[in-house]
């Protein structure tokens, strides 16, 4: 999909690969860019609307662990501003596998609550208009760092989750696509907590791998939302963007 004038929610848009993302986006002039984030940052709010004065951007306040209720409360009061929203991309994420359920609760529960909130007004069931989500997964999520083992399920579970929505597209009107970055030099991986400290050393050792800068992942975030293809695994390393053939895939018959 083209991103020029769509409106999109952002979840994290002012994050590590969040803030990169959002600089590509509205170069490529969308309508409305509303983020949502949990800690406000005026100055990146600022820098965004210098880019591309076109371009409304919207900041409210959001932690992805309140309850589904009030996610859809927050929603609420941006469809009736912007009457409509093309794509809902999900992006929080913390990688600290001592806080054991913040890391489900963020990584993997709030994708699900603010998917789920979205449905009210996107469900064609429900007469909605139908809509895209673009969910920030990992590659951790099909190729676990064993040493952080909460932080990697969390992951396959969005993964799994968003792989699931794709194929209820012919019921509910909304397509899914997710988006793994591979090892990315972002201020979440510098130094973090290993399970059970099994390796004090966990973040150095990662750095020993080849990297990609944020602004790599960012454009090649930018081709994947163009590309708009439904039950898409997009794999965002080294610089490149492989679309990954997922082996698992069965029909199941309930």
């Amino acid at each position: 999909m083209a991103i020029a004038n769509k409106n999109i929610i952002f979840v994290a848009g002012l994050g590590g690969i969040g803030l990169d993302t959002s600089r590509e986006i509205v170069k490529s002039g969308p309508k409305n860019l509303v983020i949502l984030d949990r800690i406000e940052n005026p100055t990146a709010i600022a820098e965004l609307k210098a880019i591309n004065p076109k371009v409304t951007v919207t900041f409210y306040p959001y932690d992805v662990t309140v309850p589904v209720a009030e996610t859809t409360k927050l929603l609420k009061t941006i469809f009736a501003k912007l009457k409509t929203v093309d794509l809902l991309i999900n992006g929080a994420g913390i990688l600290d596998d001592h806080q054991i359920e913040r890391t489900i609760a963020v990584n993997f529960t709030g994708t699900v609550n603010t998917t789920t909130a979205i449905m009210e007004f996107w469900d064609k069931r429900k007469g909605g208009p139908g809509g895209v989500i673009a969910n920030i997964c990992s590659v951790t999520g099909f190729n676990a760092i064993y040493q952080v083992p909460v932080y990697s399920a969390s992951k396959a579970a969005a993964l799994s989750f968003t792989n699931s929505l794709a194929r209820l597209a012919p019921i509910t009107g909304v397509t899914a696509y997710s988006i793994n970055p591979g090892i990315t030099r972002t201020p979440l991986v510098h130094k973090f907590n290993s399970w059970l400290d099994v390796e004090p050393r966990v973040g150095e050792l990662l750095l020993e791998h080849p990297t990609q800068t944020t602004l790599e992942c960012a454009q090649n975030f930018v081709k994947a939302i163009e590309a708009n293809q439904n039950g898409a695994i997009w794999q965002l390393d080294l610089g490149r963007l492989i679309s990954v053939e997922w082996t698992k895939h069965w029909d199941s018959h309930i």
